[in-house]
């Protein structure tokens, strides 16, 4: 018999991914802020599980839905159950999740601000989340007149046989395209098999490949080198808002009629896309000093000086090729290595990260960056 204290809920998860432990941030603080809840988990199970819940006498349960066989046992549960997975188009079952059309569509700004003009999508056949980031991504380049290819896999690919097909197969889409080329994974997991096949290949990231993923992992960004720029997915906000749908729904609302949708976080910028795509290969040489000795304090003439080029010259190329001077740029490329740093966790002083970013002195660092930014870099 079903107690009238605290409403207890189940959490049917998987163990031990990155998102997942964000999402359940999320629903902790829901459950800290109501101070009713009280969480069940079967120990020692890794992957997620319904039969428990068949028999279980509880109040709610969060899920992950990833077949149709999942989304059958949920509707027949007597308890509300509120799924976290984006695997199927329709699994009639409440849904929150993030906005995996705006993941995609923030891909493609970002590398669309790099100055790409060809893009390719890397992602996984018949999964909802990889098809809605690649739709969002190929809609926001098709705006933009950019050229996409795509290449999509079978995720059940477990025979040693298979894996290499998979391989060759992601070898052969790179070898098609011409650099610089912007591409975006559907996790960052995906994007690791593009960073070691460039390898294999004798592409180099970002100057011929810039390469973007989805989810942000930590282990997966920083474990490649060069690390991986990311879409952050914003999974706390899933969780937080996933357990107040729970909660109403086992009050007795109404279940809304579509899955309700979380924005992502943004890009979280690292050097796997820290480039420009520039055809001519003088300005080319140049905006690539600029990104490797960024944190030195030189100005024009050290930058005349590595163009072999006359001033005039070089202000015309620049202007030609991406649409700005050499002096902006280095300002902008400055103040854009400093957001990377105000970001980080580690703190450090506005005069450090005024010095590692190479200019002069503090007060015109404060200068330049309100200029490009619009804010002082306190307030960032």
């Amino acid at each position: 018999m079903k107690s009238t204290g605290k409403k207890r809920v189940a959490l049917a998860l998987p163990l031990g991914l990155p998102f997942i432990e964000r999402i359940l941030g999320g629903v902790l603080v829901f459950a800290r802020q109501e101070r009713n809840w009280s969480f069940t988990q079967i120990p020692e199970h890794l992957a997620p599980s319904f039969d428990w819940l068949k028999q279980w006498d509880g109040d709610g349960a969060l899920v992950m839905i990833t077949s149709k066989n999942d989304a059958r046992f949920a509707s027949k549960l007597p308890i509300p159950v509120v799924n976290l997975a984006a695997y199927l188009e329709n699994s009639f079952i409440p849904t929150v999740m993030v906005d995996h059309r705006e993941i995609g569509r923030m891909a493609a700004r970002h590398l669309l601000e790099q100055r790409f003009r060809r893009f390719g999508y890397y992602g996984v056949r018949g999964l909802l989340y990889s098809s809605q980031r690649r739709d969002g991504f190929l809609e926001t380049i098709k705006h933009a007149d950019g050229i996409c290819s795509t290449l999509e896999v079978f995720s059940e690919e477990s025979t040693s046989n298979k894996w290499r097909r998979q391989q060759k197969e992601l070898d052969s889409w790179l070898k098609q395209m011409r650099p610089p080329v912007g591409i975006m994974a559907c996790t960052d997991l995906r994007a690791g098999f593009i960073s070691n096949a460039c390898r294999r290949l004798g592409l180099r990231i970002p100057e011929d490949v810039a390469l973007i993923g989805v989810d942000n992992d930590p282990v997966s960004c920083e474990f490649h080198e060069p690390p991986l720029s990311s879409v952050s997915r914003n999974d706390h906000s899933v969780g937080l808002r996933a357990a107040e749908l729970l909660d109403d729904l086992m009050t007795g609302h109404r279940p809304p009629l579509k899955p309700i949708l979380v924005l992502p976080d943004g890009v979280v910028r690292r050097r796997s896309t820290e480039t420009m795509a520039i055809d001519d290969q003088e300005v080319d040489t140049v905006v690539r000093y600029m990104r490797e000795h960024i944190s030195e304090k030189f100005g024009m003439e050290r930058i005349i000086e590595v163009s072999g080029l006359s001033r005039r010259m070089l202000e015309y190329r620049f202007k030609s090729s991406i649409g700005t001077s050499p002096y902006v740029l280095l300002n902008q490329l400055r103040v854009e290595r400093a957001k990377q740093l105000l970001a980080e966790k580690r703190k450090r002083t506005l005069s450090e990260i005024s010095k590692t970013c190479g200019f002069s002195e503090l007060r015109r660092f404060r200068l330049v960056f309100r200029r490009i930014t619009g804010k002082s870099p306190a307030k960032l």
